[in-house]
């Protein structure tokens, strides 16, 4: 583990910090900090950085109570910049956007970014923005018996491929599996960061019961 003496600080004492959600992995602001306030931050647990237009420390959520909880803290390989991971109590930017990071400069027309929130958002929208045509929607206006009906046939297909050994039958099936139950979890009022945070736990007891066998 590395001592702050190790960082790299610039002319001005300064060192970037690139603060990502460490649930969602979304890059929310790019700050920085000089020695006092990575050491408050790593003492608090809480993101502090200096204000190069206030020339200030700068205690993020202070006043408007959008703390940012730190999980960790990493160096880069030359040691000049830090990426520090954080569960949040409210939205990054001065706007009120959950990200600093909002403008798109460039678009590739045959690569597309996905991630499973953008996927729960576009399945919430068939549901509040019905939409003809659409399977998600029709989903939705049969209700919660034809959800889980779709629910238990996926785990079905998703045994028979696995049993068979057939990797991409089996990938396949995975991915109706998903999708159904996220269209579940909508349904339900379930969110990405309920799970996430249950499965979290379940990390947390997972190693204390490891813990416990290596010492008995």
């Amino acid at each position: 583990m590395l001592n702050i003496d190790e960082l790299k600080f610039d002319e001005k004492g300064l060192i970037p910090a690139i603060v990502v959600d460490a649930k969602s992995k979304k890059v929310l602001t790019l700050a920085y900090m000089n020695r006092e306030s990575l050491a408050i931050s790593m003492e608090k647990g809480l993101t502090c950085f200096w204000s190069r237009s206030r020339n200030e420390l700068w205690l993020k959520g202070e006043t408007s109570g959008n703390y940012q909880h730190i999980v960790s803290i990493t160096a880069d390989c030359d040691g000049d910049a830090l990426v520090v991971m954080v569960e949040k109590d409210g939205p990054a930017c001065h706007t009120g956007a959950d990200s600093c990071f909002n403008d798109v400069v460039y678009e590739s027309e045959d690569l597309h970014e996905f991630s499973y929130a953008g996927l729960m958002e576009l399945i919430a929208g068939r549901k509040t923005n019905p939409k003809d045509g659409s399977y998600t929607t029709y989903l939705f206006n049969k209700g919660i018996d034809k959800i889980l009906k779709k629910v238990g046939e996926e785990c079905t297909e998703v045994i028979i491929a696995g049993k068979a050994n057939d990797k991409k039958e089996t990938v396949y099936e995975i991915a109706d599996l998903c999708y159904h139950v996220m269209v579940l979890m909508i349904e339900m009022g379930i969110s990405l960061d309920d799970i996430f945070d249950e499965l979290a736990s379940r990390h947390v007891i997972d190693h204390k019961v490891k813990q416990e066998k290596m010492t008995n």
